[in-house]
């Protein structure tokens, strides 16, 4: 009795009574978000990192006041002239940062001193861009026998302490801007080459590669317009994270009183001019110090930001 009435059940069903379950085909089509290339997606992620965006914005104010800081616009004072009747003032509305041991206005000497301190970073920074870029690039794409000469090289002068190149060099050549940016590069770029090295070996491999190697693309475009580009992500980053120990070795450098010499001023040896007397003039020491800080700490905290944003990994 139970077997026909369930056999009449059956019989009485129809295909209006089921309703499909799962995705909807028509739904599954529909783009649920506007497409974005890799640049706009790292560019939307970095924009929602509060700490990178800020210290970006703290690096913005710095460049801007070492650019206007030290001109008329603020102060009727220069950075080299001597007032021997104002020693050692305090900050005050004449002097917002106070004047030195000879009477000098702190801050245009420290707003000078930031633009000198930005500008040998830099400059090292994108000089290392610049050779490491190549060099590793060429080991990466030859690899066999030329790498292992070109690895070989930069690990030998790797391993030669860097202060003690930097400093000899630095005796031997008369202190400069060149000289210390100089100083700084011959060692420098070996970190970015590396870097490069690595991305090229994991890319030239690749089918899009291979595919333009058969379409008859020379060493020449495959490297600048197919592997560079697609390693530019650490690049960028490496560069970030290059600047601030630049000026952290220019200051070290201008501190030992190897770097720019009297009256130009940059952060390191405003530092170390003010260790005498620190305890009682403070405001020679603090602000020369307290920028390049901040300087130090917005670069790496962006850095880290940017690595983030730029790591494929994280890309949803």
């Amino acid at each position: 009795m139970a077997s026909e009435q369930s056999a009449t059940n059956v019989n009485d069903l129809k295909p209006e009574s089921f309703q499909l379950v799962g995705p909807d085909q028509k739904q599954s089509e529909v783009i649920q978000r506007e497409s974005l290339s890799a640049w706009r997606d790292s560019w939307e992620r970095l924009r929602k990192n509060k700490l990178a965006m800020f210290s970006l914005g703290v690096l913005g104010l710095i460049v801007i006041f070492a650019i206007i800081g030290p001109t008329s616009l603020f102060t009727k004072f220069d950075y080299a002239t001597n007032d021997l009747m104002n020693t050692n003032q305090p900050p005050s509305a004449a002097h917002w940062f106070g004047t030195d041991d000879l009477g000098r206005d702190m801050w245009v000497r420290t707003w000078m001193g930031a633009r000198i301190s930005l500008t040998i970073g830099l400059a090292a920074a994108l000089i290392d861009l610049i050779i490491g870029v190549i060099y590793g690039g060429i080991m990466g794409y030859y690899g066999g026998r030329v790498d292992e000469i070109m690895n070989k090289f930069s690990e030998i002068l790797y391993s030669i302490p860097y202060l003690l190149v930097t400093i000899l060099l630095l005796v031997v050549l008369e202190p400069s801007m060149g000289t210390i940016i100089l100083a700084l590069c011959v060692t420098g770029w070996i970190n970015m080459s590396w870097i490069v090295r690595g991305e090229i070996l994991q890319l030239k491999n690749r089918e899009f590669v291979l595919a333009s190697r058969s379409m008859g693309a020379g060493t020449g475009r495959l490297l600048f317009r197919h592997l560079l580009p697609n390693a530019v992500g650490p690049i960028i980053v490496t560069l970030t994270l290059t600047v601030p120990s630049a000026i952290f070795a220019e200051a070290f450098l201008s501190f030992l009183g190897l770097g720019v010499q009297d009256p130009r001023a940059s952060l390191g040896s405003m530092i170390e001019a003010s260790l005498t007397g620190f305890n009682v003039y403070p405001w020679r020491f603090l602000f020369p110090a307290t920028l390049i800080s901040l300087i130090m700490l917005a670069f790496n905290l962006f850095g880290d930001g940017l690595r983030d944003a730029l790591d494929p990994k994280l890309r949803r």
